[in-house]
Parts: structure tokens; sequence; C-alpha cells
């Protein structure tokens, strides 16, 4: 009988999870039409137009979707790749969870603004790739921490989330999750049309990321002072301000970012992490996204070494 895919006795799985992150590091995202991600928001979109703002269309349309894709990435894995040479097999996951991660888009969205020559192009490149607040009226400084928050929490989203749910359940786990995400962003929003239809979405989001949003947290903290930001304060500001933002999941990283940096990451009405800080600069972009760089890589490194030992 072939062996699993993803398991540590299948001489296939041997680089698995650092072989898809230098493919994302060194190439990017697929092309669109074959994007998993993209998709599951077609699906997701469709649904919304189709289905009533109602709690049990919302929730049942994102079971169809769940299955849908977690049971097709089941069906790759175990009826199509088990049935390879072991290696071909263990290179086809690496290729087919490389789409399920996107650290490199996040790290260049980052850069981009941070290189933008002025302030309306940064709130252009902010809402257009990192937030989905109104960007027209940000400050340089809630700019600059928008860039940093996003960056923070989306380190977990966008590679320590999924790459904790393929080490979980393989491949079928981490569609599972990026599925979820998805459906999070673009059905979680309390508007009319989305309050309730978007609510199971949501919850289930908050779910799937409440351990992997902690795992981010410590990686940080880990990570804190090989680039010389400050550890003890950082685990201060976690303690007092991890659980002052909307999500349970999103001010875990977010706090202690704002520690670590020694700035105060602000949402109007919202929250206020770190609310002893000054406004970030664009230099602390510029430290952000080196010490979260370094994270993305000791995150990889460490998922494959659990890879190994499972």
């Amino acid at each position: 009988m072939a062996a699993q895919p993803g398991k540590s006795d299948d001489p296939g799985s041997i680089g698995v999870i650092l072989l898809a992150f230098l493919v994302d590091a060194f190439c990017g995202e697929p092309p669109s039409r074959w994007h998993p991600v993209v998709w599951m928001g077609r699906y997701l979109h469709a649904a919304r137009r189709r289905l009533p703002p109602r709690f049990v269309a919302g929730m049942a349309a994102w079971w169809v979707g769940a299955a849908l894709f977690a049971g097709l990435a089941w069906l790759i894995q175990v009826v199509v790749v088990a049935a390879l040479l072991p290696l071909v097999a263990g290179l086809i996951v690496a290729l087919l969870l490389k789409p399920l991660f996107a650290w490199r888009a996040l790290r260049e969205a980052v850069a981009a603004v941070l290189a933008a020559p002025t302030l309306d192009e940064k709130r252009r490149l902010l809402g257009w790739h990192l937030v989905s607040r109104d960007t027209s009226q940000l400050t340089p400084g809630e700019v600059n921490g928008a860039a940093i928050e996003s960056l923070a929490e989306n380190l977990n989203d966008s590679l320590v989330a999924p790459l904790f749910w393929f080490l979980v359940g393989g491949l079928p786990m981490a569609a599972l999750y990026r599925f979820a995400n998805t459906a999070d962003a673009m059905w979680g929003y309390r508007t009319p049309e989305l309050e309730w239809f978007g609510k199971w979405a949501a919850r289930a989001d908050d779910v799937l990321n409440f351990i992997p949003a902690r795992l981010t947290a410590l990686l940080l903290l880990g990570t804190a002072a090989l680039c010389q930001l400050d550890v003890r304060m950082a685990w201060r500001v976690w303690r007092r301000d991890g659980c002052s933002t909307p999500s349970p999941n999103a001010g875990q990283p977010m706090s202690i970012a704002a520690g670590a940096l020694g700035v105060n990451l602000t949402k109007r009405r919202l929250y206020s992490l770190g609310s002893e800080f000054p406004p970030p600069g664009d230099r602390d972009v510029a430290r952000a996204l080196r010490w979260v760089t370094l994270g993305a890589w000791t995150a990889a490194l460490l998922a494959q070494v659990a890879q190994w030992a499972l």
C-alpha cells in the first residue's frame, strides 16, 4: 500500500513544506486560472449573490464550499498522489500546498506601501492590497500602523495557520482553512447584507485561527531578540492588549508587534495597541518587514522539522 502523502514515513514528504515555501518565496503565486483561492473566491461571490442574507443560508453555503474544496484536496492527496512514486507524490503535495499560503504576496504588498513616494499612494496601495477599511483619510502614522498590523496578523493567516493545519490533516485541512479564511475575508462583515449571512464564516475562522494566532505571537516573541527588538515590552503589551481587538485572534500577533517595535497600532473607535507609544514611521515598517521575514522563514523551518518528527 502506498504511504500517505505528508507523513514522515513517506520519502516524498521529505522537505515538502520547505519546498513549498521556497516555491512561494522565489516564484510567487500561480496564474489566476489555476489558483484554488481564486476558485474559492468565485464560489463565495456566487453564493452571496444568489442566496438570501440569512444565517442558515450562509452556514449551508459555507459547509458546501468547505466539503467541496477539502474533498477535492482529499481526493488528490489520497487517491491520486498516493498512487504515484513517493518522490513524485511529495513534489505534487508541495506544489499543491503552495497556493494555500501566500507569504511572498504579503511581503511585497507591505514593501510596496513602504516604498510609495506619496501619502496618497501609500493610502491607495494599503486599501488595494492589505486592509478593508477606508484609507482615504488615514494619517501617515495610521497608514504605517495598518501596514504593520497587516504584516503581523497575516503572518498567521497567510502562512502559520495553513502550515499548522497541513501538519494536522494534510492538504484537506490546509484547504479547509484557506476556504474558511477566504470566506471570512469576503463574508465576515457587519453590513445589512452580511451581518447574518457571514456570521458562521466569521465564527469558523475565529475557531480555526485560535491556536495558530497564539503560535504566531510566540513565534514573533521568540524572534524579536534576534532583530534587537524589545522582547520584554512585547510580552507586556501582549498580556495587556492581546485581547482588546474585536477579533479574538488578530490582537495576538499585533500586540506583540506594538510592544516589540515600541509603536502605537490603532484603528479609530475600535482599539489602540501600545497606547503609550508614538505612531509608527517608515523606519518602523522597515524594521517590521525584516523581523516578520525572519519569522516567516523560522515558521517554515519549524513546520518542516515538525513534519519530519510526526
